[in-house]
This record gives C-alpha cells, structure tokens and sequence, in this order.
C-alpha cells in the first residue's frame, strides 16, 4: 500500500547532528551499538524530542550504520510492507506524529506480526491515540529514547571544535542561556556569530543568516501560533486566559498554540521562548503588529498594577517615531516609577528611569507631571545640578501635585552639595507649606548641623504630629538623637539615632532625606568612641540599602573611618580605592571625607609626597564644603595632616569656623572633643607645647561627658607629661589602651611609642615598645621570631619604633642628601634643631659614628 509521504526535514539537521556527535543521549548511543554490533537483529524503537533536538540527524546516523552494513533503509511513509516483514528492508520514519492513522496503524500492525526493524521519530506534540498505542506497544522492548538540551559541557566541547570560538565556561553558561540548550539554535549561533558575540552570549540584533533560517520555520506557524509567540517575546505572560484576550481569541486555540511551539522547539518548558528566538521573532514581526500587541499588554498590567518596566525597556531610543498615545504615555510614566524604585539593584541605573520619564513625555504626558520623579532620578544619577533645577522648577510651581517630592530632592542635594543651611531653610518653609512626612525633622537636622541650636529646639517643640509611618518615625527619631547629641546624654543620642536607622531600614533605597539616619548614628558612634556601633549600623544601612545609590558612598566612606582611626592603613586605601574606581564624581560632602581619609593614610604611612597630593584636593574640597557638624571629623584629620607639613595656614578659617559653630551649640563635648584632640595632635607636631595644653584643658573639661571624651581627656594629660620627660609606663599603658578600646588604636600606638622615646628607664622601654606594637596590630616581638620572622626584622622594627615622627621626617630628608640647613629650611626649624634630632637617632640607635648612623637608617627607613 502507497501512503503520501508525511515527513520533512528539520531545520539546521547539520548543526544539531553535529552537537549530537558531540553529546549523544545515552538510550541513543545504545541504539547505534547495537544496531552496528548486529545489523540484521530485530529492532523497534521510538526517539521522541521537540523540534531542533536532533531526531532527524540521530535517524540519518543510524541509516547510515545500516547502510554500512549492506542493509536497505525505507525512509517514506511509501513502503513496502513485504519487504519490512520479510527483513529484507529497515523502516526509519521521522516526523511519526503528522503521519497518517492508516500508516500508523499499518505500522502497527507491522509490529505485532512479528520481529522487524522498525524505528520512528516524533514530536511530542501532536500525539494521535494510534501513535499512542505504537509508541506504547514500543515500549515494552525498548525505553523511550528522549532527546534533552545541551549542557554547558556539551556546548563548551562543541565551541572548542571551532578554532575561532572561545570555548571556556562562562562563554558555554551564556551561550546556553540565550538558546535554552537547544541543539539546533546552538549550532545555529555558532554559525552565524562572531566569536566576540558568542563571547557576550548572544546579540541584540540576528544577522540575516540567522534571521532568514528562523523565517521558514516561523513562516510554517499558524496565525494563532505565531501571534502567540510575538506576544510571549515581547514579554506576556504565558498564561492562555491573558494570550487570548490579548489576540482576541478563545482559550483553547490558545492551549493547543502554546503545545505546537513547545513540540517546535521555539518556548522551554515554562513556555517562554529562548533569547534567541525571541530576538528573532521581534525582527521578524512587522512593528505595527508589535507595537498593537504591546499595547493590549501595558493596558492590561496597568489595570492590574503589574510591572511595566520590562515590557518597555526594549523600546528606549524608538521614541521619537512612537505615537502619541495615552495607554503607552502612562506606561511610560508607570515604568518611570519602577526603574526609580528599582534603581538600587544591581546593574539597575536611575538613568532608565530618567529615560521612560522622557518617553512618557514624547508619548503625550504633560512634562510637569513627572519632573519631580526625574529630578530625583537625575540626583541619582549623581547629576546635581540638573536635579536642583528641575525640582526648583516644580517648588516654584504652585499648581505642581508633586512639590513635597521635588522639595524632598532639593534638599537632599543641597546637603550633598554642603549647603545644610539652606536644605533646612527649604524643610522649614515646606513644614508650613507643602507637608510630607519627616519635613519638619530634616528642618531640624539642618539647623543643628549649622549652629541654630534654638530655631531647632523651637522647631521640636512647635512641630506637628504626623502619621506613624516608617518614614515619620525615623525622621522624628532622626532629629530627636541629633539634637540629645548636641544637648543630652551621648548614651540617649545613640540609642535613639540606633533606633531611627532601624526604622529607616526597610524603606531601604526609598528613602529621600538629606540624611540617612545610619549615616548620622554612625557619625555620632563615632564620635562618642563606638566604633563597634558604628560598623553595625553602616553594616545593616549597606545591606538596606538605605537611601539608594544617593548615599551608598557615604554609607562606605564612613566605614572606611573604620580601619583609618585604628591605624590598619592596607585596609583603609584597599577600601578607598574600590570606591574611587566606582564613583566618577564625588559630591562635595563625599569629597571631603575622602580627601581627609586619603590624608590620614598618607600621614600614619608616613608617605610626605602623598600627603602632599592630598593636601592639594583638600583644598578644594574644605572651599567647596562648608563648616558644619558632620564635616568636624575630616577638619581634625585635616589639621594634623597639615601640621605634618608644616602648613596649616590656610585651614585655619574653617577651623575658626568650627569652634564658632560648636560655640553656638553651647561646646557639645560628643562633637568638640575629637576635634580637639585632633588639634592638639597638630599643635604637638609643630611643637607648640603650649598651644597642645590648651586643647588638653579644654579636654579634662569634657572628660565626663562620654567614655571617648574621658579617655581623651587622660590621655592628653599623660601625652603632656610625657612630652616633658614624666613617664610613669602604667599611666601610659593604661592610657593608650583606653584609646584603643574607643576606636583610636593608632594614637594609643603613638603615645606609647612617644613614651618609649623618652623613657630615661631602660627596663620600661621594651614594655612600652611591645605595648605600641600591641595596639597597632604589629604583634608580640616574641611570636614572630618563633613563627619564623628573623630576630635581625624584629629588632629593626623596635628600632624604628625609638623614633618619633619628626624624627622620622628630619631621617629621611637627611639620607636623601640635604644639609642639615637644607632640612631645617623644609621642616621650618634650625640647622641647630635638626643636629639636635639627630644626636637624638644617633643615641637611640647606638650608633658610633655617622656612617654607622647612615647606614642603620638605610635599612629602617628604606
């Protein structure tokens, strides 16, 4: 009996029948033993498998094992059924589910009258009740052979075959990930990519070899099918009840559609189409029909409230031929929204949504209707200017519906920018004017940070009670711990602040305030020698997301305080360095803390030509900044590094300015004492005995404010007695292990180091050395000659300990060949002086004669 032929060839069988050679399915595999090991033994099976998946080629393979062997293949559905009985002949049948019901049963029937060689090929989908019941009459022989996707091993085998292609992991994991594993889409993309696309696992745009290939096939789909598989790739979900409303057709169409594109290979098992594909389809399908379906689509997630963003994102830089409509119009707007709320994950960029802000316009949005929300996604974007603009332009707009955002927006930038005062000037007028939650306490944090203690207090006194929300709650707290700071106890302050930053937390990137409570409680912890405080709150702030990325650099320059104070310099420039290489532009704010950081590494490191290039950026920065509370940590790191060389002159008007600001806060020791420590650090540097003893007075004042004012204050007193030859090793030890419990292991460091130098006790000294090595972390002198560490390493850095930092300084400049003139005209001392310094070396190192002197300095300083 003659039947009409009812298979075809798949697409690509060359490709995928080389992937198949490359990782054949093991049932496969078993059947081309089998039938090479005995050609004429009996034989029936089934390979079934989506399109694309190598039936075509792994049934060419096999009839050619026959062929070798001098059997006859019959590959059409128009065979003769005598020769297949009489064995004389070898039935493959490919593409067995769109055969005939009479040829299947013909088929059958062939089967049970006795042994043949029969194999058949198949999709899974359509699936007839007589091919059913072959399949299962099969199967009682031979399981099923099921051909699967590709692996990434499999596919970096296969990329390793072709010379050009990169064949390493990572290129495999994106390969497959843009063709879903499918053999013949794989073999296709090697084919018709170029290996630096196959390297980025894909493109954006099909050349047109690919493209035409995917053109017969989807040429082949029906209306209901090939609609379908445009919506599903330009992001539907694929759930019928949606794809019919969205074709205007019924659900079952929609079902059986959905089963004919997974049988073709062109959705994986969750119904959505592989990149590829659907980079294909779009490129395929003319835009107006895109752009009809895209339509129904944002309406229908519009009215549900699901996300529109990426429906739309493939559309930015279409928007100047989009129509005006108002379906896309407030999708765009919608989108806009998304990508602002989204803009802390990561690879997300706030400019997508300055971009579908635009779009929403192009598309017939009145521009005033979104020019708060990309003000803030323009500050974002770290674009500040441009932000101050445009939410200028909506305050000044009393018809504005949005002006409590672009208030919020401007006066978050303008405390970047280092204008607090005018930000809390903006929150006071907008807390009698346009109200949103926290206006009146981010009033209060700006008028605290520039000095108004009184407005501020008056502000907290007057203000009106506003809804519980998060936002309010840490923005009360915010203001409450900031001013106890100033006027209250420290322990209330931060317990308070703690508080607020925990609020603020799952409000996360959300958050729009000049500044975020984790910022400020770490500033005070900090101040109030916290440090494991500090490090938590930044830690849960970082985690939160707290601010978005308007405040991740803050948030990690003021971890990276961290390490500075306690003297673990590798860290603090490892940290710095991330960051800068992150950050194309630092905001004033931010610049600041991080030229003062930089300084301080430079300073503690000893590196005067880096110390050097950041006093230069610091000037920049301290005129770019103006004075206020959170800028009195880098103005102290600032006035020692300046003191190191030897000209502090131009720092001294913002250091004028800041007394004056803690002066109108009534002297609030949690801010004041640091700064003062700080410059009475300086003012020893430059040997202005008398200048360090008043800063030290100023200190025993504030001594019981807090246990960082405290221990400040004793170790200023014993600083000065040590300076004038009064040292008492317990008094110093405890000391400096008090700075070192406050955050402040360098300067417990210093001071034992310092008492180490003057120490007339012989027996005190190694104490003293091995308490300095202590608290900056260089370990027992002891444990390192046992771990391994030369006992010559050992004694040399104790040497190098003996010497102060003006020593140090005086050393270096005399090894590189200056008189001794020469230096004291650099360091602004004597010739005199500097031949004092260095009898000094030369006693402390034991060193007989110049040239020894030299030589022993070569190998400490060098």
């Amino acid at each position: 009996m003659n039947h009409p032929s009812a298979t075809r060839p798949a697409p690509d069988t060359g490709s995928a029948a080389r992937l198949r050679e490359v990782a054949p399915h093991r049932e496969a595999t078993r059947l081309r033993q089998e039938i090479a090991a005995n050609p004429n033994k009996p034989l029936t099976a089934v390979v079934r498998a989506p399109g694309g998946y190598g039936k075509t080629s792994l049934l060419n393979l096999l009839a050619h094992t026959y062929r070798e062997a001098g059997t006859a293949v019959r590959e059409s559905a128009e065979f003769d059924p005598a020769e297949i009985r009489s064995g004389a002949a070898a039935l493959l049948l490919d593409d067995a589910h769109l055969l005939s019901a009479a040829t299947l049963r013909e088929v059958e029937a062939l089967a049970a009258a006795g042994p043949v060689r029969v194999i058949l090929a198949c999709r899974p989908w359509p699936f007839p009740e007589e091919l059913a019941r072959l399949c299962a009459r099969f199967a009682t022989g031979r399981p099923l052979v099921e051909l699967s996707e590709l692996g990434v091993p499999e596919i970096s085998e296969a990329l390793r075959g072709v010379s050009t292609a990169p064949g390493d992991t990572e290129t495999a994991q994106r390969l497959r990930m843009f063709t879903g594993g499918v053999p013949a889409l794989v073999g296709r993309a090697m084919e018709t990519l170029e290996p630096r696309e196959l390297a980025a696992g894909g493109t954006e745009r099909l050349p047109r070899t690919a493209l035409d290939r995917f053109d017969h096939e989807l040429s082949a789909l029906d209306r209901t099918a090939r609609g379908c598989l445009t919506a599903l790739a330009i992001g539907a979900e694929p759930h019928p009840a949606l794809l019919a409303t969205v074709l205007d057709a019924e659900s079952p169409e929609i079902t059986t559609a959905l089963a004919a594109l997974r049988s073709a290979g062109l959705l994986d098992d969750t119904d959505t189409p592989p990149p590829m594909v659907a980079r294909a389809v779009l490129a395929l399908t003319d835009w107006q029909q895109r752009l009809a379906v895209l339509r129904v689509l944002l309406r229908v997630r519009l009215d549900r409230g699901g996300p529109v963003l990426p429906l739309l994102r493939p559309l930015l830089g279409t928007e100047s031929v989009l129509p005006c409509d108002d379906t896309l119009a407030a999708a765009f707007d919608a989108a806009g929204g998304q990508a602002l709320s989204r803009s802390s994950e990561v690879g997300e960029s706030p400019e997508v949504a300055v971009r579908m802000f635009d779009a929403a316009v192009s598309t017939g949005l009145p521009a005033s209707s979104v020019t708060a929300r990309k003000a803030w996604a323009v500050a974002l974007a770290g674009r500040f200017d441009e932000a101050l603009r445009l939410a200028d332009r909506v305050i000044a707009d009393e018809t504005a519906s949005d002006r409590a955002t672009a208030i919020q927006v401007a006066a978050a930038v303008l405390t970047h920018r280092g204008l607090p005062e005018r930000a809390a000037e903006l929150c006071r007028w907008s807390a009698r004017h346009v109200r949103w939650p926290g206006d009146s306490s981010c009033a209060v944090l700006g008028l605290l940070c520039t000095g108004r203690l009184d407005e501020a207090v008056e502000l907290l006194r007057t203000g009106v009670e506003e809804p519980p929300t998060s936002v309010a709650g840490a923005s009360t707290q915010l203001a409450s711990g900031l001013h106890e700071s100033v006027d209250g106890a420290a322990s209330e302050a931060l317990n308070t602040l703690v508080r607020a930053a925990s609020l603020a937390e799952p409000v996360g990137a959300s958050l729009l305030t000049p500044d975020t409570p984790a910022a400020v409680a770490a500033t005070v912890a900090l101040h109030g020698g916290e440090p494991d405080l500090a490090d938590s709150v930044l830690r849960r702030a970082v985690t939160a997301d707290s601010g978005g990325p308007l405040f991740r650099t803050r948030h990690r320059l003021l971890a990276i305080w961290l390490p500075l104070l306690r003297g673990d310099t590798t860290v603090a420039k490892r940290e710095l360095a991330a960051l800068l290489s992150e950050v194309e532009e630092l905001s004033p704010r931010d610049r600041l803390h991080a030229v003062a950081i930089e300084a301080g590494i430079a300073s503690r490191d000893n590196d005067m030509a880096a110390l050097g290039e950041a006093r230069t950026r610091a000037r920049r920065a301290t005129a770019e900044h103006p004075v206020d509370l959170f800028a009195l940590l880098p103005l102290g790191e600032l006035a020692v590094a300046t003191a190191r060389l030897r000209d502090g002159d131009w720092l001294l008007p913002q250091l004028r300015q800041a007394h004056e600001l803690l002066a109108a806060l009534g002297e609030p020791p949690l801010w004041a004492a640091p700064l003062r420590w700080r410059e009475m650090q300086a003012a020893i540097v430059v040997e202005e005995y008398d200048r360090a003893a008043e800063h030290a007075a100023v200190l025993d004042r504030m001594a019981r404010h807090n246990q960082l004012a405290a221990a400040l204050a004793a170790a200023g007193g014993v600083w000065l007695r040590v300076l004038e030859n009064e040292v008492d090793p317990t008094e110093v030890e405890g000391a400096a292990r008090t700075l070192h419990a406050v955050g402040l292991a360098w300067d417990g460091a210093g001071l034992a180091g310092q008492a180490a130098i003057r120490t007339t006790d012989r027996n005190a000294m190694p104490a003293l050395l091995e308490c300095a090595r202590g608290l900056s972390g260089k370990g027992n002198r002891s444990q390192r000659q046992s771990s391994g560490t030369g006992g010559d390493l050992g004694a040399a850095a104790d040497e190098t300990q003996l010497l102060s930092d003006r020593e140090r300084e005086v050393a270096e400049l005399v090894l590189g060949g200056m008189t001794y003139k020469q230096v004291g005209q650099r360091l602004f001392i004597s010739a005199k002086t500097v031949e004092h310094h260095i009898g000094r070396i030369k006693q402390r190192l034991d060193c007989a004669d110049r040239q020894q002197l030299l030589e022993k300095l070569r190998s400490l300083l060098r």
